[in-house]
């Protein structure tokens, strides 16, 4: 769906424009064709939006079903994609460079990081504040956040370079993660709340 502020609505409104069936997996149970998950039809619809749009920016919104590593991977660098990041994740810090001469594998990631939970017991941590225009119920609603970059990795998966964002509106916590770690979290937080409301209010 397109998500697009409509003026004499004052409220934004979630268009269709593209649209898969992606049938369950017991649907397939006594089909030749093999099951195709639903991160797998994203991806591929996702990919194909890109081609149309050429060398326009993407930026695709879902809920945590799409938070998974494989298709972070596929989209970086082509889609920005923005999702719920669950707050015991496994965040590294980037690989370190190797010193001239090292042997052995090269390592996929660097040191363990604090988990969003830990992040939000951190008391040296600065919080930022902002204000969403558009909150839930239309009104605008003041936010605390924090946000950092990190490699997100789990065994037998090919890490993913992401921005994360710890919001924290009326004491109650929201992770967020996008494989485009260029985007700011004011953006990420705006962009996701602009899809919450459509996702809620759209009739």
């Amino acid at each position: 769906m397109l998500l697009t502020k409509v003026s004499w609505a004052n409220r934004v409104w979630a268009l269709p424009f593209l649209t898969a069936l992606a049938p369950s997996e017991r649907y397939y149970d006594d089909k030749l064709r093999a099951h195709k998950k639903l991160t797998d039809w994203a991806r591929q619809l996702l990919l194909q939006l890109k081609r149309w749009v050429g060398d326009r920016q993407v930026v695709a919104v879902g809920d945590n079903s799409y938070a998974v590593i494989d298709l972070l991977n596929a989209l970086q660098g082509k889609v920005s994609l923005i999702s719920r990041l669950r707050l015991d994740a496994a965040l590294y810090e980037p690989v370190p460079i190797s010193p001239p001469g090292q042997r052995g594998r090269k390592r996929l990631k660097g040191a363990r990081l604090p988990t969003l939970f830990k992040v939000a017991d951190d008391q040296s941590k600065t919080w930022q504040k902002l204000e969403v225009a558009d909150w839930y119920g239309g009104q605008s609603q003041t936010v605390d956040y924090v946000t950092g970059t990190a490699l997100w990795y789990h065994t037998g998966k090919k890490p993913v370079a992401i921005r994360w964002v710890l919001i924290r509106p009326e004491n109650k916590l929201t992770g967020l993660v996008s494989n485009d770690p260029g985007l700011r979290a004011d953006e990420m937080i705006g962009y996701f709340v602009r899809w919450c409301r459509a996702v809620v209010t759209v009739d």
